[in-house]
């Protein structure tokens, strides 16, 4: 068994919240340094990074593509990933895999509530640098919470699994990461509001696992 998987064995006693703590502490700092970096003093802005990041991503648009993006970037919204981790963690509940049923759905509801806070607090509007390639949503950009919902299931789900090298725990990361580019192809998100969001999905649930180590499958 490779180290990560010791280290969700549950051979070990949980180390409880304080562990968790850290992780979480950093997901806010990322959370915050990106605020102060997208809205300097308040004002929200583009910068260079987000504006050759949409740009670049116009430049690659071709309608077949758009469609394509657009089917991709539901694998990002909680109307799909709530029943799946729903179905998900009923599974785990049936094997008597309880922990593993709340860490999968506490990654997917924390990363949603989080993104969805900071949205709130940073009140960064959309952009508008070109049409986008679908209805713009309603609430604010930053951060994704596309991005950071796709992300933190498919790290989860991946840490429950600790076998990183199977063909399906790769096409779980694969799929999260053309989420977050889904955003900005679509021109809905700045790169900024993607790169952070999975950045603080990350932390969040590395904290949750230092929380409830979970048990590894086939452990």
């Amino acid at each position: 068994m490779d180290p990560g998987a010791a280290a969700l064995s549950g051979s070990r006693a949980r180390p409880g919240i304080l562990a968790a703590l850290p992780f979480w502490l950093v997901a806010l700092v990322v959370l915050a340094a990106g605020a102060g970096w997208v809205c300097p003093q308040g004002q929200c802005g583009m910068d260079g990074f987000d504006r050759a990041g949409l740009v670049l991503a116009h430049d690659w648009r071709v309608p077949a593509l758009d469609a394509w993006m657009g089917g991709v970037t539901w694998f990002g919204s909680l109307f799909l990933l709530l029943p799946l981790a729903a179905l998900l963690a009923w599974r785990f509940v049936r094997l008597g895999r309880r922990i593993e049923a709340a860490f999968v759905l506490l990654s997917l509801l924390g990363a949603a509530a989080l993104s969805h806070l900071t949205k709130l607090w940073v009140a960064r509007p959309r952009p508008e640098l070109h049409a986008t390639g679908v209805p713009l949503p309603w609430d604010w950009s930053y951060p994704s919470a596309h991005a950071m919902q796709a992300a933190a299931l498919a790290l989860a789900l991946c840490l429950v699994a600790a076998r990183p090298g199977r063909a399906w725990a790769v096409t779980l990361v694969g799929v999260a990461l053309l989420v977050g580019l889904s955003r900005v192809y679509l021109q809905v998100h700045y790169p900024s509001d993607v790169l952070v969001g999975m950045l603080a999905a990350l932390f969040w649930v590395l904290g949750l696992r230092a929380w409830l180590s979970p048990r590894p499958a086939g452990t």
